[in-house]
């Protein structure tokens, strides 16, 4: 049997009776489960936490070659254990996205040999030979290789940690559903893609989100459009909407310093203004994003619409330019759509 059949054969009973998209949303019995006022000590916890049920290590890039051309990048390592007791499974991400194609990839490994895991200090995150590391989180390289895209790129922290929510406890429903959840939104980025045409040159800003929980959905909650978006002025704005019959909305406003301001569901506004046929589903492309209070008034359009990651858990996510009030440049993720 194969390492991807096997891993789905332990995986797929879970999820089969799991809620919100992935099994998100299924019961946390045995699990740890995130609580107020959390506590944090770096660098341990940049590495794992297996007594949570899912967790990930999750990176983005909105990059420009030299003739001007927009581009992205994202890599993301997930972790899973499928019971209290483990076992322990990982499942790695790639995305290369142009305006013109979008190539995805995809890992899956079993805990405990070796084959995937992270280590905190000095970091490393690994599944196979996709590699991302570091003498710490403020200077990392990644390097992983798809089928027809990869990369080979230098990320270097030029601001602090930021801290989602009430000081990194992140609610996401109505009912108190939460995540721990830190970002590293100030990377500047340089280094290369390898495309079908050749390597290509690039710089531009990155964004590391981790987070980890052990039921972050509500059980009704269908899936997430995510925004992460570095402006012009130095700002960075990262918001979230839950679909589904528990809705939940929540924005956080980063000074170019660091310091977050935390905004609800009733202060951000996220609408759909255009969609797209991609991968047989009606996917939102096109968007109009307000944060009143900060005088954000956004139009938010995909690089490439057609930014289908054709994974597992399949869902769409690509780089995005936003005109309006503030330019922008950054990232959109959108779960759930079935």
């Amino acid at each position: 049997m194969s390492a991807r059949i096997l891993l789905l054969a332990l995986w797929l009973p879970v999820q089969a009776a799991a809620q919100g998209f992935a099994g998100l949303g299924q019961g946390a019995e045995g699990f740890a489960l995130p609580t107020p006022d959390p506590t944090f000590s770096f660098p341990a916890d940049h590495g794992a936490h297996p007594d949570y049920r899912i967790e990930w290590w999750y990176l983005t890039a909105s990059l420009e070659g030299a003739d001007g051309q927009r581009y992205g990048m994202q890599w993301t390592l997930f972790r899973s254990a499928l019971t209290p007791e483990g076992p322990q499974v990982w499942m790695g991400h790639l995305g290369v996205t142009t305006p013109e194609a979008h190539y995805s990839g995809e890992r899956l490994a079993r805990g405990g040999i070796g084959q995937a895991g992270v280590e905190a200090d000095p970091f490393a995150a690994w599944i196979d030979d996709w590699r991302l590391e570091g003498s710490s989180l403020d200077r990392l390289r990644l390097t992983a290789a798809g089928e027809a895209a990869g990369y080979a790129l230098d990320f270097t922290a030029e601001g602090p940690l930021v801290f989602h929510g009430q000081d990194g406890f992140s609610v996401k429903s109505p009912t108190g559903q939460a995540s721990y959840y830190y970002s590293q939104p100030f990377y500047e980025v340089e280094g290369q893609l390898d495309l079908p045409s050749g390597l290509v040159a690039v710089t531009g800003r990155g964004w590391l989100d981790r987070e980890w929980s052990s039921q972050p959905l509500e059980g009704d909650q269908e899936g997430w459009d995510w925004f992460s978006l570095h402006l012009e002025d130095g700002h960075k704005l990262m918001a979230f909407r839950l679909r589904g019959g528990s809705p939940y909305a929540y924005a956080s406003w980063i000074a170019p310093d660091g310091m977050l301001t935390p905004y609800g569901p009733d202060a951000i506004a996220l609408e759909p203004l255009e969609t797209a046929q991609v991968a047989d589903r009606e996917i939102p492309v096109r968007w109009r994003l307000r944060l009143a209070a900060e005088g954000v008034d956004l139009e938010v359009a995909a690089v490439n619409p057609d930014s289908w990651q054709a994974t597992l858990f399949p869902y769409w996510e690509g780089p995005v330019t936003a005109t309006g009030s503030h330019a922008a440049t950054g990232y959109l993720e959108m779960t759930g759509y079935e």
